[in-house]
């Protein structure tokens, strides 16, 4: 019996040794052939082929990717058993794990996401009394937060009712975010490295990052941000201006308009999508027309320091533009820079401009 014990461990030790001697080896292989490799298995030949031709294109498979042993052994099984779907989808465990590999290399934006509220976890959406009691809990909120999550709301939390106390069915996403960078970066889009560009690009007109695409959790799929509609959006009847800058059609994507309300005036008038309503916060007023990267900073989203840019520190009325409660979040705020008008501060009539006429010397 005892000699049995030892060969069914010494057989058990030599397979384990020769899984992971084979893993790591294929691991080496892949590296040193620029993830080429990935490509023999022909279910992966599109995805390498895409990816060496994007800005990643110096970046290797694993680069990016979770190669754990456990992970190589899963993918031999399921290439062995032509068991491989025909669209190869990322789960939300494999999306989490490359977060870290993001980092390595953009450790800049990685922490002005952190900093920001797009690094808002599965907790702080999913099973926060304060948050729910507002939002409710629906399948629709997975089209912005936990896009990957393979599964209905009811999977995730529980109970499934409007009283709580809420908690999450899967106790490993606690702190994990809710919107990862996979959600706005298409990291196998096809073009050219990002470089430095030789002049400061106006806001106006941007170049939109090759990169920059919206994960659509219903399709499984990216969509570029240069083919994304920007909705028309209304005050009432008029129609508003809308800034040409392309990007902001990924913040529409979340921060998103609703129709007329039923019974509204605006419905009643056929009026198109009101700006501010939803989510939305599309600016009006004198900020008319600005882009959502005119004053938010792309990761973090923090407009702190975007008042002095065009704003001198101490406007006429003696405030400090960037000690005013400018913030969405307060509806009190008469200075909310979202849709602020010259009237909330001018109350008493627009001043007249005057006319300074210089006489030149003769």
């Amino acid at each position: 019996m005892k000699r049995w014990l030892i060969i069914c461990g010494f057989a058990i030790c030599s397979v384990t040794l020769l899984a992971v001697g084979v893993t790591q080896g294929a691991s080496l292989y892949y590296a040193a052939g620029h993830g080429a490799a990935c490509a023999d298995c022909h279910e992966m030949a599109e995805y390498a082929s895409a990816v060496h031709s994007s800005p990643h294109d110096n970046a290797t498979c694993t680069d990016c990717h979770q190669a754990s042993l456990f992970t190589r052994l899963r993918h031999i099984q399921v290439h062995l058993a032509g068991s491989a779907p025909e669209t190869i989808r990322l789960r939300e465990v494999d999306v989490r794990q490359m977060i870290a590999n993001c980092k390595s290399c953009h450790e800049h934006e990685y922490a002005s996401w952190r900093a920001g509220p797009h690094s808002a976890t599965y907790t702080e959406i999913f099973a926060d009394p304060a948050h729910i009691s507002k939002r409710g809990l629906m399948d629709d909120c997975f089209r912005c937060h936990g896009m990957y999550f393979d599964g209905a709301i009811r999977d995730l939390v529980q109970p499934q009712n409007t009283r709580g106390p809420w908690h999450l069915s899967h106790p490993e996403l606690a702190g994990q975010p809710t919107i990862p960078c996979q959600a706005c970066h298409w990291i196998h889009r096809e073009g050219p490295p990002e470089t430095k560009p030789p002049a400061r690009i106006s806001v106006a007109g941007p170049i939109v990052p090759q990169s920059l695409g919206f994960f659509d959790r219903r399709e499984g799929m990216h969509f570029a941000a240069a083919t994304l509609a920007i909705p028309t959006l209304y005050d009432g009847p008029r129609q508003l201006k809308a800034s040409p800058d392309q990007r902001q059609a990924i913040c529409y994507q979340c921060h998103a308009p609703r129709l007329p309300e039923a019974n509204s005036t605006a419905a009643a008038n056929h009026w198109g999508p009101q700006a501010g309503s939803g989510d939305d916060r599309t600016p009006m007023g004198v900020h008319e027309g600005l882009s959502c990267f005119s004053c938010h900073n792309s990761h973090n989203e923090s407009a702190r320091a975007s008042c002095a840019t065009c704003h001198p520190e101490m406007s006429h009325c003696g405030l400090d533009v960037e000690k005013m409660d400018t913030t969405y979040a307060n509806p009190a705020s008469k200075h909310n820079i979202h849709w602020v008008k010259c009237t909330d501060c001018h109350q008493h009539g627009l001043p007249r401009v005057k006319c300074v006429v210089t006489v030149a010397a003769r």
